[in-house]
């Protein structure tokens, strides 16, 4: 006869093995979805040159086509993360990938600009809810800095696998087939993660002080909306017309209503005392600098190979590889840097390589259109990027409270994506103004002035 004592071990056990293969599945899952939302943030980059043959956007209308994604992404991704917080992530995690999936589809049946605006909107409300639940699922399921510092590892490493599998998958079916077909295996991927969320991802959720923010949330919307238009419209309309010089007005004001609401709010959108804390403020900053710096580095090259040189998609996802790559390789090389060392020297190091190739690549002639002589730069700034991301993220999760983990990974979402929104709108608006001088320039002057 066995005693209650010896039945217990075996459940106790069982138990235990459950736990773990739940938070295993929950850590998978977390991974798929974030490599998902990060593939199609990514792959319209490659398709630039596609876009400009098939639909021929004019102004500041192909620079919209990647910010149509983005900015939803931004705007949104606090309210999401509270979302998460209050009514679970599980939901938010089968319900994004499945709207994800919808605005791929949307697009991949444009006809025109505004439907494939349309589409990439729908596809970044989607990946709003995508990219903060994950980071926060990850946060929560760990509770040792060693297993917390090899999920965040992992994390980083699939959201950079989406930045090496977008190119590679846009270059490959817009060379073979066309840019429509890469919306659609977008769309196959975000039903499959759907599928696979339902049935593995553990919920969890953190509702203890957290409610609906209204005034927080409204006003961050239309602020940063406000701003993301201004600087993205401000090439084409003019910085001075009035309709750019109105939306850094209104950009203006809403941010510093929402400074004031947050401060007055029983259960703020973002808890602004978590800038009291000198390493996540400093950290925040950085994030947006180094986010800008990467994209606006990729999007860049997009121009390059793909509008001006017009050469193939395949050949243009070869420089993207080059910068999504290394993220991939060095994977379990930063995993363990990251328990051993303190991220702030990895963080200076990374942003200093993302620099160098920057200066680098800025050397290269426009004209070059040799893939090997993208090699060197492009690798040195992919290198910086992988060991940036991941230390942005542990540097800014792991120096708050256990219970702000879905806030500070909300906040770390949201600043990482605004920086990667002003990359092509920033590069884009230096890229058009430079080309309308260069364009005027070489007018032939009226003859009246000719002597």
């Amino acid at each position: 006869m066995t005693s209650p004592r010896t039945k217990a071990v075996p459940d106790q056990l069982h138990r235990l093995r459950s736990g773990r293969s739940r938070r295993t599945g929950t850590l998978i899952t977390s991974c798929l979805a974030v490599c998902l939302a990060q593939i199609a943030l990514a792959m319209p980059a490659t398709l630039n040159g596609l876009f400009q043959e098939s639909l021929q956007p004019v102004g500041s209308q192909l620079t919209w086509i990647s910010d149509a994604f983005l900015l939803p992404v931004t705007v949104l991704e606090l309210t999401f993360g509270v979302l998460g917080d209050l009514f679970g992530r599980k939901r938010l995690l089968v319900g994004g990938a499945g709207l994800l999936a919808v605005g791929e589809v949307v697009a991949a049946t444009a006809g025109g600009v505004p439907q494939l605006w349309a589409g990439q909107l729908l596809g970044g409300l989607g990946a709003a809810a995508l990219f903060p639940t994950t980071l926060a699922m990850v946060a929560a399921g760990t509770h040792t800095p060693r297993d917390r510092a090899r999920g965040i590892a992992l994390w980083t490493a699939s959201l950079s696998t989406g930045g090496f599998v977008a190119p590679v998958l846009g270059g490959i079916s817009g060379t073979y087939g066309s840019w429509k077909i890469s919306f659609v295996i977008v769309a196959a991927l975000a039903v499959v993660v759907a599928l696979v969320c339902w049935l593995r991802a553990e919920d969890s959720s953190s509702p203890e002080g957290r409610s609906l923010d209204w005034g927080g949330q409204i006003t961050i919307l239309i602020g940063l909306f406000a701003l993301l238009y201004a600087v993205i419209q401000g090439p084409t309309d003019g910085w001075g017309s009035p309709s750019v010089i109105s939306a850094f007005a209104v950009a203006a004001v809403f941010l510093v209503l929402f400074v004031l609401a947050e401060h007055r709010a029983r259960t703020p959108l973002l808890r602004l005392d978590l800038f009291r804390n000198r390493s996540f403020a400093v950290v925040s900053v950085i994030t947006v600098v180094g986010m800008f710096s990467f994209l606006g580095t990729a999007y860049a090259t997009s121009i390059r190979i793909g509008v001006i040189q017009h050469q193939s998609p395949l050949r243009t996802s070869v420089a993207f590889v080059l910068l999504g790559g290394f993220s991939l390789v060095l994977t379990p090389v930063i995993s363990r840097l990251l328990e051993r060392a303190n991220p702030r020297w990895l963080l200076s190091g990374g942003l200093l390589l993302m620099a160098a190739g920057d200066f680098w690549m800025a050397t290269v002639d426009v004209r070059e259109t040799s893939l090997g002589t993208y090699l060197a730069p492009l690798g040195l700034a992919g290198i910086g990027y992988a060991f940036s991301i991941a230390s942005l993220t542990a540097v800014a999760v792991n120096t708050v409270p256990v219970h702000y983990a879905g806030m500070a990974s909300a906040s770390t979402s949201l600043l990482r994506d605004f920086g990667f929104t002003l990359g092509p709108a920033l590069i884009g608006a230096v890229a058009l103004g430079h080309a309308a001088s260069e364009f005027r320039s070489r007018l032939p002057r009226p003859r009246s002035t000719q002597r």
